[in-house]
């Protein structure tokens, strides 16, 4: 069984016990959440797509880390100008494990 889930701006395709990196969430590191935005759900042959979502599914998933990602350097420039900016920026991240799907 799968489900494909959105949050934080992206879609993500997850089975039961897979470890996925998404955009923070609140929790800390051992605690539980519930994701409830559900686009699809499969089980073998059968499969159901939402509406845009599913009502009444959700995916239930254990925090382990709560981590910065990596460092991106940001650099802006106007031709002729003289203007140049850099920025550094790391994005907060959260990483999960999906403990369950549950279907509405």
């Amino acid at each position: 069984m799968y489900a494909v889930l959105k949050t934080g701006g992206k879609q993500y395709r997850v089975s039961e016990n897979d470890i996925i990196i998404v955009e923070k969430l609140s929790g800390e590191a051992g605690s539980t959440i519930d994701l409830d935005e559900i686009l699809m759900i499969g089980a073998g042959s059968a499969t159901t797509v939402g509406t845009p979502v599913i009502d009444g599914a959700r995916v239930a998933a254990a925090v382990l880390e709560q981590k910065r990602g990596q460092k991106i350097t940001v650099f802006q420039k106007k031709r002729r100008k003289n203007y140049r900016r850099t920025i550094e920026h790391r994005q907060k991240l959260t990483v999960l494990r999906t403990t369950a799907i549950l279907p509405s």
